[in-house]
């Protein structure tokens, strides 16, 4: 529960997850069907590589959820945003990312913008470490919930209460008091 308090533990597990993901990616070919917002067999694939990248940690999979919800992106999105960057696949990872993914990861940045866009568990991996690395930079959830989507304060206050309202619709009124009390095991 508290590996994220290590940033070599966190880097560690992003680099083994996606060391994984990259044999499995060469590996296995794509499946084009896939490619297309919500065709079928993408929610439940989705829904796998969340409760992969929460590794067990039901607080990280309603927090993966949360996100996932909120930006509501699909295998092979890459949505453009004003400032120029993208955002990519089902966790819709801002563009700004892939040269930190990719030194982190030891890939070429086209690859690894490839993989965000198209591998389900690559995307909600690289999800679960920007937001882990958040927390581990400020010790506040709520705060690192904020910094997945933006750098602006006021932005990321609209958006964790946006992720908050999608936790609480998925889990139910009482999502944050399990948290707690999960916590406290």
């Amino acid at each position: 529960m508290r590996e994220w308090n290590s940033p070599t533990a966190c880097s560690r597990h992003f680099r083994i997850a996606c060391a994984t993901l990259a044999i499995l990616s060469a590996v296995c070919t794509s499946n084009p069907a896939l490619a297309k917002r919500g065709a079928s067999g993408e929610a439940s694939e989705i829904a796998r590589c969340i409760r992969i990248a929460a590794r067990g940690q039901g607080w990280l999979e309603k927090t993966l959820w949360g996100l996932r919800e909120q930006e509501a992106g699909w295998l092979g999105a890459e949505v453009a945003n004003t400032n120029g960057t993208h955002d990519l696949g089902p966790l819709q990872i801002n563009s700004w990312w892939v040269p930190r993914i990719a030194r982190l990861v030891d890939k070429p940045e086209p690859l690894v913008r490839h993989w965000l866009r198209h591998d389900a568990c690559f995307n909600a991996e690289a999800a679960r470490w920007i937001f882990l690395s958040g927390l581990r930079t400020t010790g506040d959830y709520w705060k690192a919930v904020g910094i997945y989507h933006s750098p602006t304060l006021w932005r990321q206050r609209t958006y964790a209460a946006k992720v908050a309202n999608h936790m609480r619709a998925r889990f139910g009124p009482d999502v944050f008091a399990a948290a707690s009390a999960e916590e406290g095991r």
